[in-house]
């Protein structure tokens, strides 16, 4: 698996170390995304182990829960245990979702909606069939970042969780990256109109192109550079 439009050197060292020092940035944008507005430096703070003031005791654990679902991965990755199963994605789930989500560790047991589309995500029995569609699919790309933002894509669409679904996603896809030794993707949080737009017609159209090139121009140029030297 290779990167065949910025035709980066596969480092997993090097891919690993940078996303160690954005993961305060990660887990930043990640919250804020959510509508948590939490500053750099709380964030700094808060996953060095001391509580910020001024926020709520569950907005702080969700952004914990986020740093601590980075940190897995992390593990995960450098010691060679990162697969894309049911049962790795839903161990993540419980530790990404904690007390968040109305169930966390396993796929959702009802249907649910998604704000802003007329879409209506697959029925529960469909789920674990296309989790494996999915994987399927992804792994026949020649990229790898066309195969990482499958992942990310088909996991928000189909919803495989109550909550936590792009989140899950950006996990996912960000581990296979970095397994493969190549950069992963973060999600401005000051790009958010942008990327609630474009994904709204995806849910709609289920066309990925858009945000195909959306989640590409994410990627940090100085990264790139960094992973080409």
């Amino acid at each position: 698996m290779k990167d065949h439009h910025w035709i980066m050197k596969s480092n997993k060292a090097k891919a690993i170390m940078l996303a160690r020092r954005q993961l305060a940035e990660f887990v930043c944008d990640a919250v804020n995304l959510e509508g948590i507005n939490f500053t750099l430096p709380e964030i700094q703070t808060l996953l060095d182990g001391i509580t910020v003031g001024g926020h709520t005791l569950t907005d702080q654990q969700i952004a914990l829960n986020q740093g601590n679902a980075w940190r897995t991965l992390f593990k995960w990755i450098e010691n060679d245990q990162f697969e894309i199963t049911v049962e790795k994605v839903c161990n993540l789930h419980s530790i990404a979702a904690k007390e968040e989500a109305l169930e966390w560790g396993k796929f959702r047991s009802g249907g649910v909606t998604i704000s802003g589309t007329n879409y209506m995500p697959p029925k529960v029995n469909l789920l674990l069939d296309l989790f494996d569609q999915m994987v399927k699919k992804a792994f026949n790309m020649p990229d790898i970042y066309d195969q990482a933002i499958h992942l990310f894509l088909t996991m928000a669409r189909s919803q495989f969780f109550y909550d936590v679904n792009k989140r899950m996603g950006r996990f996912i896809m960000n581990g296979l990256l970095l397994s493969n030794g190549y950069p992963a993707i973060n999600l401005p949080a000051k790009r958010q109109l942008e990327f609630n737009q474009l994904m709204l017609n995806f849910y709609d159209t289920g066309d990925q192109k858009p945000m195909n090139a959306f989640m590409r121009s994410c990627l940090d140029g100085r990264v790139i550079k960094i992973m080409k030297e």
